[in-house]
């Protein structure tokens, strides 16, 4: 789906600048934006792989389980079907901080491989409670170090790359707040539901 609607925007935007008479515009913004985009990609590849070698490094080093003893008690609150997994709560806890540093690319392998153990602990064709929840914290997560917006607002010249913090962090925790409280909600009324059916 997600390929017609960009064919669409390209195709829209070609008919708009034939009929305008823009073309020679369109074609060297095509290529500007072209340039841009590799130089930012290149820009943000240091960071992605100093921070990645850092994650790597606090797995090594057994800084994983300590913040996965430090973040035990959100998570147990948060997943209480894996309060005894150890491994799978350091998988977490560890995608978490990566949301946390504003490392969303950094943190995709490590909740892609969460989610796999999960899978694993509750196997059927359905997703489980925690994997709906760990996405939606995943997806809505609190960034207290955007490192990434940083590095791109820097890479387009802001004097003060880290000055939307009070605002990312506001936008993110009430998202992450929303998120949460939705699917605890949707999980008492399925729990109320079962016991109804059961009664």
């Amino acid at each position: 789906m997600i390929n017609y609607i960009w064919f669409g925007m390209i195709a829209l935007s070609i008919l708009c600048a034939a009929l305008n008479g823009r073309l020679d515009q369109l074609s060297t913004a095509l290529l500007d934006g072209a340039s841009g985009a590799v130089e930012l990609s290149l820009f943000l590849l240091g960071s992605m792989c100093a921070w990645m070698g850092f994650l790597r490094i606090a797995e090594e080093s057994g800084l994983t389980r300590l913040l996965a003893r430090c973040f035990s008690p959100v998570i147990d609150r948060l997943f209480p079907d894996y309060r005894e997994e150890a491994e799978l709560k350091g998988k977490i806890c560890m995608n978490l901080t990566a949301n946390l540093l504003g490392l969303g690319n950094a943190a995709t392998p490590l909740g892609l491989s969460a989610m796999k153990a999960m899978a694993e602990k509750e196997p059927g064709p359905l997703p489980s409670r925690g994997m709906i929840l760990f996405v939606v914290v995943n997806t809505a997560s609190l960034q207290l170090l955007p490192v990434n917006m940083a590095a791109m607002r820097a890479s387009c010249g802001s004097a003060q790359p880290f000055g939307i913090l009070p605002q990312i962090w506001l936008s993110s925790l009430g998202a992450l707040l929303a998120g949460v409280a939705f699917c605890k909600l949707a999980e008492s009324r399925e729990g109320l539901a079962r016991q109804g059916g059961l009664g």
